[in-house]
């Protein structure tokens, strides 16, 4: 590819972004306000066992194991903590939360 075509080919590439970011300044903005949403309240493995009476740390673990309730890992391998959605593990529990 020479030169010259390098520069149409630049061009042709800028024009179209022009075009773009025209499209973008007459398209609706965005409201200034949104809906403030709750953030999701995580639990560890403790805090699970102690919210419900009779829930044991196993049981909780076995859960997310078997990916019964949405959880996550926070950190490396094996160590994480798990870190377990309040709202999943007491809508599988049929507690309302």
């Amino acid at each position: 590819m020479t030169l010259t075509q390098k520069n149409e080919l630049i061009n042709q590439i800028t024009a179209m972004l022009d075009k773009l970011i025209d499209v973008d300044a007459e398209s609706p903005s965005i409201p200034a306000e949104l809906p403030m949403y709750k953030p999701m309240e995580m639990l560890t493995i403790k805090e699970c066992a102690e919210l419900v009476d009779g829930l044991s740390e196993h049981t909780v673990r076995m859960l997310c194991s078997q990916d019964k309730i949405a959880h996550v890992r926070a950190g490396a391998g094996r160590n994480g903590k798990i870190l377990v959605s309040k709202v999943s593990l007491l809508k599988y529990l049929g507690i309302a939360g």
